[in-house]
């Protein structure tokens, strides 16, 4: 089955993605396809806000049934705002990876761009190939 691969988003190759929502803000959850090969998750670990990050920067964690993994920062810049709803309902990120599932968002710091990142065919393409 193919993961679902929202055509407005930007994408890493760590299977994050990212949405612009203005003001050189995005916000940043982890991808269809991250969450159908973890499983079930059972708790996030979030930044805290105000953190500053560099791109590649590990800034948080997905627990889940079978594994523990990483979540990147997908551009560099200070956390402005965490999903606290992943606290009580970390399922969140399995049930809707693009809604109320989100991560964090991040102010990008000044010169960052989502230049770097794939687009939606670029990551289906390594989707499917992984």
């Amino acid at each position: 089955m193919s993961s679902e691969i929202p055509s407005d988003l930007s994408y890493t190759e760590a299977h994050e993605w990212v949405r612009r929502s203005g003001d050189g803000v995005v916000r940043v959850g982890i991808t269809d396809h991250a969450q159908s090969q973890l499983g079930d998750v059972v708790f996030v670990q979030l930044p805290t806000v105000g953190d500053t990050l560099a791109a590649g920067d590990a800034m948080g964690e997905v627990e889940s049934t079978k594994s523990v993994s990483d979540i990147y920062a997908p551009v560099g810049g200070e956390v402005v705002a965490v999903n606290d709803g992943l606290d009580a309902g970390p399922e969140l990120v399995n049930s809707a990876p693009y809604g109320d599932g989100w991560i964090v968002e991040i102010r990008l710091a000044e010169g960052a761009s989502l230049d770097g990142l794939l687009d939606a065919d670029a990551y289906r393409q390594l989707a499917d190939g992984a």
